[in-house]
């Protein structure tokens, strides 16, 4: 699948660095190949010259002209309601994942540990009938299926006699 997210007037970001991490920006113009210029009038970050490889660039873009004024993309931005479209991404999803993990007291992740151990244990438990009912059916490596030629029996290695010598028994006449 051919490169889709260039670095181009337009292209909506995400800071990953500094002040306003995690703040969706809106790349207006590229000044060399490794800054560019940035507004972001939705989130609050004002316009400024940014490192590209501080930017997580998303597959939005938003069309406004070259150079445009912090008006003019705050309109563009509201219009193709980017936040919205944002929102319902699972970069999102994670990312919120993420902020909650961060935060989380010592209780919390007790309660989590608890909570994940109860799992587990319900699951291991349905998973046993499961097994169990499947086995008894024939269709695991329990009982052969119905029409089916059953296994070979296993070879076992029976343990060699030891010879002694042989009595000779003398047969009467």
């Amino acid at each position: 699948m051919p490169y889709k997210r260039f670095v181009e007037t337009g292209r909506v970001a995400k800071c990953a660095v500094g002040k306003y991490k995690g703040r969706l920006v809106c790349i207006v113009n590229v000044i060399d190949q490794n800054r560019v210029l940035i507004d972001g009038p939705t989130s609050g970050v004002p316009r400024q010259q940014y490192p590209v490889n501080h930017l997580h660039l998303t597959k939005f873009r938003v069309r406004f002209p070259y150079t445009a004024k912090t008006r003019t993309i705050r309109l563009a931005l509201e219009k193709s309601t980017i936040k919205e479209k944002f929102d319902e991404t699972i970069w999102k999803e994670r990312a919120v994942a993420k902020y909650k993990r961060f935060h989380m007291t010592d209780f919390d992740r007790f309660k989590l540990r608890l909570a994940r151990t109860e799992r587990n244990r319900v699951v291991t438990t349905q998973y046993k009938k499961l097994k169990k009912t499947v086995i008894n059916n024939g269709m695991l490596f329990g009982k052969p299926v119905k029409g089916t030629k059953p296994l070979p029996k296993r070879r076992t290695k029976q343990p060699k006699k030891k010879e002694g010598k042989k009595k000779k028994v003398a047969a009467k006449k």
